[in-house]
């Protein structure tokens, strides 16, 4: 287990700040403690210095994990988030988007929100914006990385609707 190089550490933080913006400094200086994010087999996990000391007496072979798995670096080097990196990212998201009940099983099986299937979604989204998925129950739902419509256009969508 080791720390992120400079270069690891700008490819995180940048997906990272996709999805949850300025907000990123909340994660590390939190009031329950400071926490970090190490390196190990590929995968990056956020823990607790206080945790990351008391470990550090076992050895890395022997080391399976510790903390949570925020993501993953690919061969290329590219950053992948994980599931388990959600109930972290989704109170401080910065972008969000609501789907119906109806839709919310269509979508966790892999496929597209038709319009009709979107609930609410944040004020000044932009298209291609890393947003956390909700359930009109405010339960962040799994995601991946999808075009998305502007707040705009789902106006325009809504207003076409309306005076047809």
């Amino acid at each position: 287990m080791r720390p992120l190089t400079e270069e690891e550490t700008r490819v995180m933080f940048e997906k990272i700040a996709k999805y949850i913006g300025e907000n990123l400094q909340l994660l590390v200086d939190r009031p329950d403690g400071t926490y970090c994010f190490r390196l190990h087999n590929d995968r990056v996990y956020y823990v607790s210095e206080k945790i990351l000391k008391l470990a550090a007496n076992i050895s890395g072979d022997k080391l399976v994990s510790l903390g949570t798995c925020f993501g993953k670096f690919t061969k290329t080097h590219k950053f992948r988030l994980h599931i388990t990196a959600l109930d972290y990212l989704a109170p401080y998201a910065k972008y969000k988007v609501w789907i119906k009940p109806g839709a919310e099983q269509s979508f966790l099986y892999g496929n597209h929100v038709l319009k009709s299937g979107l609930g609410r979604i944040t004020e000044n989204t932009s298209q291609y914006q890393g947003v956390v998925v909700y359930s009109m129950a405010d339960i962040p739902l799994p995601t991946r990385e999808a075009p998305l419509p502007t707040t705009l256009e789902t106006r325009k969508w809504t207003s076409r609707d309306s005076s047809g």
